[in-house]
């Protein structure tokens, strides 16, 4: 028997974060059809955050990554990089979470809670996300 899991990450990513890292996310998250080149398919064998339009999860899959101002300063607006991450993951994927937060963790902004994994039949237990301070963890 197999199983899914709900997995949320929610952060937000520097504005400066590298493109190979943005153009990797791109791919990942179905935004971009093209995997880029300097991806091997062994870090990533396929776009395991691609939403799926055929979901059981309530509302669907979603992915998203967009700019957007967080603030201002004097010198103008704070835009950082939106990461928005909800989507439905079997079992089989589960190791290309663990490589996705690897990746996003030196770029995110601030420090916290991230998102959560959870079993799909399960709506007692949770594993949260915690990013920042160089490192992730999943408690």
């Amino acid at each position: 028997m197999s199983f899914h899991y709900e997995v949320v990450i929610s952060c937000f990513l520097e504005a400066h974060t590298p493109d190979t890292v943005l153009d990797t996310l791109h791919w990942l998250l179905g935004i971009a059809d093209e995997r880029p080149a300097h991806l091997s398919d062994d870090t990533f064998p396929y776009q395991t955050f691609d939403p799926d339009p055929d979901s059981r999860l309530p509302g669907g899959d979603v992915a998203t990554l967009r700019q957007q101002k967080r603030g201002f300063t004097a010198y103008g607006d704070v835009v950082e990089w939106g990461l928005h991450v909800r989507v439905l993951v079997h079992d089989d994927g589960m190791g290309e979470i663990y490589s996705f937060l690897e990746l996003i963790e030196p770029h995110v902004s601030g420090d916290g809670y991230a998102g959560h994994i959870r079993n799909e039949d399960d709506p007692t237990q949770m594993d949260i996300l915690i990013l920042g301070s160089g490192s992730f963890q999943i408690s």
